[in-house]
């Protein structure tokens, strides 16, 4: 059975494919990258890696061939739908029998505007008729790295979400439960919603604060006030829309979707926040 990860160098990616290594002999895997040179660490280790660009096709049909199970993590920027449905094409045509997609929570319903093309990605893989599973990821505990290394220093962590509720989680938990996926039987046509505990803004900040040992001054702001801040920051106006429309959907509830699933993927519970925390500050 032939495995490959895409994007297999980044961030996720990479831990996707240190947790396989532990799992499957590295001949089983694959992995498609843009840059060889990058994953060299992985070629020595016994690794397939493959050339791949998500802007030329004909390229990722080449990537899959012979390819069993698929994990496609999604791809970042303003083509990113395009580039799906290339990779979605390039499965189909090289005869893969199971594809892992990295989703958003409750893809389908989601009023976030950045859940749209996950839903169309979704839409394109129940089309093939290729057994699947979409990892619908809740919020990366990372994805506010910047707003704690800035509270470490003392600034003000800047929010627009109110009393909403997130299902923060570590990029290695998302990384470890696609891992079980790719690796075990039972996951054909399933949609799982990862997610770790339901929290506010105001606990998560409480949580900051004893691993920090020092009180973290919030400010939770206007829409408008919020996308100021950011473009006062030096954010190009198209990524400020972005983050405020994200700040407005999660605060409409776009992220409060509580579910077991990472868990039962896992099968331990979920890496405590404020492991993750203390990484992120260097304590």
């Amino acid at each position: 059975m032939k495995i490959l990860v895409t994007g297999a160098t980044g961030q996720l990616g990479a831990l996707v494919v240190d947790k396989l290594l532990q799992t499957v002999p590295a001949s089983d895997l694959a992995i498609s990258v843009r840059n060889p040179e990058k994953a060299a660490h992985l070629q020595e280790r016994g690794v397939d890696v493959r050339q791949a660009d998500f802007e030329q096709p004909e390229t990722l049909e080449k990537a899959f061939a012979g390819v069993d199970r698929l994990l496609i993590i999604s791809t970042a920027g303003e083509n990113r739908i395009e580039q799906h449905k290339a990779a979605v094409n390039a499965a189909q045509k090289s005869g893969v029998s199971f594809i892992a997609y990295t989703s958003v929570v409750n893809a389908q319903d989601s009023t976030a505007a950045l859940a749209s093309d996950h839903r169309e990605t979704e839409n394109l893989i129940r089309q093939t008729g290729i057994p699947y599973s979409f990892l619908r990821n809740n919020w990366y505990i990372e994805n506010e790295a910047g707003s704690i290394q800035a509270a470490a220093q003392g600034v003000p962590w800047v929010h627009a979400i109110e009393s909403a509720k997130v299902g923060w989680a570590t990029r290695l938990d998302y990384a470890h439960a696609a891992a079980a996926v790719l690796t075990q039987e039972g996951h054909e046509n399933t949609v799982y919603e990862l997610s770790g505990q339901l929290r506010t803004m105001d606990e998560l900040i409480e949580i900051v604060s004893e691993v920090l040992g020092r009180d973290v001054q919030v400010q939770n702001v206007s829409d408008a006030a919020y996308s100021d801040i950011m473009r006062g920051a030096g954010l190009p106006d198209f990524l400020v829309a972005i983050f405020t429309d994200m700040q407005k959907a999660i605060r409409q509830g776009a992220l409060a979707i509580e579910s077991k699933d990472l868990e039962k993927l896992l099968d331990r519970p979920a890496q405590p926040l404020d492991e993750a925390i203390r990484a992120i500050v260097g304590k």
